[in-house]
């Protein structure tokens, strides 16, 4: 195995108003949010394919130790930031 470097993802997306305002209520009555299920994992998704462009175009073939943060920012956290990160390795047949 060869040793590459660290390699990141990263991004944020906004969170629809109605969405928000669904959300809440499902919060009070209980249950999940599937309109913010749906959009954490499209966010995660993005951040995972960058990271995963961004090793390749360095000659990986692989990730390893990867770690995923996830932040709301903005106005009353009206976003949701995610980054992804790990260490980009090539890994000999």
């Amino acid at each position: 195995m060869k040793y590459i470097g660290l390699v990141t993802g990263e991004t944020i997306i906004g969170a629809n108003i109605f969405k928000d305002i669904f959300a809440s209520v499902r919060d009070i009555v209980g249950g999940r949010s599937g309109s913010y299920e749906k959009v954490l994992r499209e966010a995660k998704d993005i951040a995972v394919s960058e990271m995963q462009q961004y090793a390749a175009a360095l000659g990986a073939n692989a990730i390893i130790g990867v770690d995923l943060d996830y932040e709301t920012v903005g106005q009353g956290g009206s976003m949701l930031m995610v980054s992804a990160s790990g260490t980009a390795v090539f890994i000999e047949d």
